[in-house]
Order: C-alpha cells, then structure tokens, then sequence
C-alpha cells in the first residue's frame, strides 16, 4: 500500500479506501464483513469510509464491530451526516439539532471517541450553511472529529465552506464525490478549486458501480447477484452507466488492461489514482479476494499513451457536464 496527503493537511491516508455502502448491513453479513476488513488491513489499507445511512445505520455498526482490536491511532475512519437515519422530522440534514446529535450516534455505533474526518453528506439549502459549520467546528473543537469533509458540494458551495471554515479556525480538507473514467464530471471545476484551496478528493464509485471491471457484456445476462441485474438475471439497461454503448466502449478496454498487466477493475483504480488531486478512490468488497486484485493499482504510472487510448475508446461516453455534479439532485 502506499500513502498520501488528505489535502493540504498532515494526515496521510491508504490511496485505497475501504467502504462500506450497499456491503455491511446489506449485502453481507458481520462474519463476512470481519473477513474483508481483515483483508483490506492485511493490504496495508489503514483507511476506512462509511455514513450513518448506510443500510439505516446499520453499516456503522458493522464497521465498529469489524475494528474491534485494532490500533485506533493506526486508522483513519471516516462517516458522513445528512440523508435521513431515522423518522423524524429532524433525523436528516444538516442541521446544529442533527448535526450534533448525528455525530454522538455514529461515535456509539462505531465503537470510538472520535472519527478522522466529519464529512457532510451533500448540502443542505434547508439551513444556513454558518449554522452547519459552526456546529461542525464546535464537533472538531471537543474532539469528536479531527477535520471536516463534504461530499458532491458544487464549487460555489465549496468555496463558501471553505471560507467558513477558515473563519471558525478548523480545516475543511476533502470532497468526496463520484470519479471514475466514465464519470469525470469534476475536473473542470471542482478539481481546480479543490486544488486552490487545499482540499483533496476521496472518489465513490471509482468502478462506476462496477460496470469498469467489464462483468457487464452487451447481450448477456447480468452476472448471479450483481447490482445491476433483474430479478430473471437480465441487466437493468435504464441505469446510466448500462447503456449498451457503454458496455460495448468498456469491453474495448480488456487489451488496454491486459497490456498494463492489470485486471479491468485494478486499470480502472489506477486510473483515477492518476489524478494529482486524488487523495484516495474508495473500494468496497463482499469477498476478501477482491480486495486483494484491487490493490494491484496502488503505485502503477500509466504511461500517458496508455491513458490517451482509453480516453479515445471511452470519449463517446465519458461524461463531463460539471453541472452534474450529485449535489444537483438534492437542490431545490
């Protein structure tokens, strides 16, 4: 495994993120949730992604108990607040009420005094942003959190966080949005400004929901439990990254891969581990196994030819639109 800087701060964090959305709590169950966190330490990788919605809070919980026994100080674990983790009219947002209260909740469920990094979830135009971030300030100034992160903000709202936090005397150090080849919509905009300030990227769906490892054929059947398959084992075509033309630019990438002596999924984590602003792609697993072809990636330069062909098999569907950017889909 290899290390880098979270942004402009002095916490260095594994260039692979264990996470768990859609996994613990979901898709597996704790002994095989044990099982790859052992791997991913195993691996060299100290670092470790999750939110309290995930699998309605279940998902902390599993990471908690997975972490039982390991050096706290020999990890850098990660949660998120602001999709609903409960009934209530105040479970959801990012509110100084759900804010603070979150933050206690997933301490508890965790099994910790204090996580790495606080991140919200996306931003709330429900409630002035000087409300959140002075609550987030107030959360690193008693020790429960060590730094603060946002996940898919837009530049205008990165900017104005950023200011903030300045003002409050805290460090906003990373965004957390969705990067991969096919999913690029953050390099015009967010990426610079990230870059300006001091923020480094923490990238979902590096795989593009695993459609980048190549399972997905056009014509075929989905693969026995994936993600994208129907009910009768069909692909579910109407998702955005299923599109036959998609799937058909994404077999093109087997040779590309194979000349890099890499697995689709490894090509693709190195990939996005080329980006000077990455400061780590986040990876989850429901075997041990593939965690351990995942971490083929760490350390790879892909020689810029090599780069230059995939951009021109995958141009067709590569999508830029930085207006993209998942944020859109909370705003009003």
């Amino acid at each position: 495994m290899e290390y880098r800087k979270l942004g402009s701060s002095g916490m260095y964090i594994s260039e692979l993120a264990y996470g768990n959305w859609v996994t613990h709590g979901e898709q597996i169950d704790q002994d095989a949730a044990n099982a790859c966190v052992r791997q991913a330490l195993d691996l060299g990788i100290t670092t470790f992604d999750t939110a309290d919605a995930y699998a309605g809070t279940r998902a902390e919980k599993a990471l908690g108990e997975a972490l039982k026994g390991v050096r706290r100080e020999g990890l850098e674990i990660f949660t998120k607040t602001f999709f609903p983790a409960g009934e209530g009219k105040n479970d959801r947002g990012l509110s100084r009420k759900h804010v603070m209260e979150s933050i206690n909740a997933s301490l508890r469920r965790l099994g910790t005094d204090y996580v790495d990094v606080y991140q919200a979830h996306r931003y709330d135009y429900e409630t002035p942003l000087e409300e959140t971030m002075q609550a987030f300030a107030d959360i690193v100034r008693s020790g429960k959190a060590l730094y603060i992160g946002v996940s898919e903000w837009t530049v205008g709202e990165i900017r104005a966080g950023a200011k903030l936090a300045k003002d409050l005397g805290i460090q906003l150090i990373s965004n957390q949005p969705q990067y991969s080849m096919l999913w690029r919509v953050i390099e015009d905009e967010v990426v610079p400004v990230s870059q300006e300030l001091g923020l480094g990227q923490i990238c979902w769906s590096p795989l593009a929901q695993g459609v980048l490892t190549g399972k997905y054929v056009p014509g075929q059947d989905a693969p026995s439990g994936s993600r994208f398959a129907t009910e009768e084992g069909e692909v579910k075509t109407e998702l955005k990254f299923m599109r036959r033309a998609v799937l058909e630019r994404v077999q093109a990438l087997k040779p590309v891969a194979e000349e890099a002596g890499l697995s689709m999924a490894a090509l693709a984590l190195a990939w996005v581990l080329q980006n000077s602003n990455v400061s780590a792609a986040i990876v989850g697993a429901s075997r041990p196994e593939q965690l351990v072809d995942n971490a083929a990636a760490v350390g790879i330069n892909l020689d810029p030819e090599l780069l230059a062909r995939i951009d021109s098999i995958l141009d067709p569907v590569i999508e830029r639109d930085p207006s993209k950017v998942e944020s859109f889909l909370t705003r009003p």
